[in-house]
């Protein structure tokens, strides 16, 4: 069912993120938002069948056609999802800052090109080239421009999901040739970078599920990471708590050292 997973990852009762709701009307808009969570990465989401379908790309989109960018299906969002920019508190899941990268609107083209050109499709096309896993369509954002198309990979790496795909640009007119994206790096909405939405205190903040309690990740990127993170956090700890150990066990003798040289003069 829609928003199952969006909705079983957070606590509504302690979270302002808006509620798993299928929107009722139609939309074409697609959002990039930058997220700087355990590791930074682009979410792609496309509005379709009420939801915004959604992707994690670690290395963000790119107009080069040369560029072939992972691209990891999660869960659907709410459509009411689209604009937020804030940050997610620490503890919770997907803590982290958030800014909209781009924003603009999309429409699938036909699976078969007319004369060597592809073409505006419908609505039930998207949806079948999605559930087949080669999703073709054009954007019309402020930054992403152009033909697009999402192809989900069929061999399985060890530890995989079945949810990789590849975002990659097709030739045309706004296909750019050694893009690189982080030469765009403040927000389409507000002008504000990361660094500065994170040091706003009054930036919407979301509370949800903490990481704690979400289970095993599904992207296998952000498990590694996560899992990397945690080993960091684990041996400054320990390093941390020896020093305090040494630094108690000095104290007790310098007293000791104080009483002999005194000892000693006399």
């Amino acid at each position: 069912m829609a928003l199952e997973e969006y909705k079983r990852k957070r606590r509504f009762e302690e979270t302002p993120e808006p509620p798993a709701k299928v929107a009722t009307k139609a939309g074409n808009r697609f959002v990039v938002q930058k997220h700087d969570a355990t590791r930074l990465h682009y979410d792609f989401r496309l509005e379709m069948e009420g939801v915004l379908k959604s992707w994690a790309v670690p290395k963000g989109p790119s107009l080069d056609p040369a560029d072939k960018r992972l691209a990891m299906q999660v869960e659907d969002h709410p459509v009411s999802y689209f604009d937020f920019e804030g940050t997610i508190p620490e503890n919770n899941y997907g803590a982290g800052t958030v800014i909209v990268w781009d924003v603009g609107t999309w429409q699938p083209l036909s699976p078969v090109p007319v004369n060597g050109k592809y073409v505006p499709g419908t609505e039930a096309e998207a949806a079948a080239m999605l559930a087949k896993g080669d999703l073709k369509f054009r954007l019309n954002g402020k930054r992403l421009k152009g033909d697009f198309a999402l192809i989900k990979m069929k061999g399985r790496r060890p530890g995989s999901k079945g949810n990789e795909w590849l975002l990659i640009k097709k030739h045309d007119d706004h296909a750019v040739e050694g893009y690189d994206i982080e030469e765009f790096d403040q927000s389409v909405m507000s002008g504000r970078n990361l660094e500065e939405v994170a040091g706003d205190a009054g930036s919407r903040e979301w509370k949800s599920r903490p990481s704690s309690g979400r289970g095993k990740l599904k992207a296998a990127w952000l498990a590694d990471a996560v899992a990397k993170l945690d080993q960091k956090k684990a041996a400054a700890g320990g390093q941390k708590k020896k020093r305090q150990q040494l630094t108690a066990e000095s104290a007790k003798k310098t007293p000791q050292r104080t009483q002999r040289k005194a000892t000693d003069k006399s």
